[in-house]
């Protein structure tokens, strides 16, 4: 059992690890981390020994609300609209937080297996629906995430416009 102290340590790196990592993505100084979590270095070493368990602490919960968010595009009524839906909240997500950004642009080892079999299903869903190309697959809509994030990586916003070109190069017709 873990003392409520080093329990709230704890809740407090992972809370600061979040914010940082989302800032300064996962190349982030430790001693930032430990900083913003009101906690000494050493304090973090004894709940996080390497700093890959940090990261994985905080990329495999980004991991999962992705997860989440292709269920939801998959299980959507109109095909094209939860493709879009999946791809634009993913933007989102990217313009305001560096450290989900590496994990979409595969720059961090997470297990994806999940999110990318149902990038598969949102993409053969849109195909037989006739709204997206037939050429398609699922490394054009990596790509197309990858652009967008260095997009807003110059400018948190503009991505929406670049956003809107490449949609109107993936749909039919």
């Amino acid at each position: 059992m873990i003392r409520r102290d080093a329990q709230r340590n704890r809740d407090a790196l992972v809370a600061a690890a979040r914010a940082v990592l989302a800032e300064r993505g996962v190349g982030a100084p430790l001693e930032a981390v430990a900083k913003r979590a009101g906690v000494a270095i050493g304090t973090l070493y004894r709940h996080f020994p390497e700093r890959g368990e940090l990261i994985d602490a905080i990329l495999d919960e980004q991991l999962a609300g992705w997860a989440e968010l292709a269920r939801q595009a998959v299980a959507a009524a109109d095909a094209w609209e939860g493709l879009v839906g999946f791809l634009e909240r993913t933007c989102e997500l990217q313009a305001r937080d560096r450290a989900f950004t590496e994990l979409v642009c595969q720059e961090h080892q997470s297990d994806r297996s999940e999110v990318n079999r149902l990038i598969g299903q949102l993409i053969e869903r849109a195909q037989r629906a006739g709204a997206l190309r037939l050429d398609v697959g699922p490394i054009d809509l990596a790509f197309f995430m990858m652009a967008c994030s260095r997009v807003a990586e110059q400018d948190p916003e503009r991505w929406r416009r670049h956003f809107t070109l490449m949609l109107d190069a993936l749909r039919t017709g």
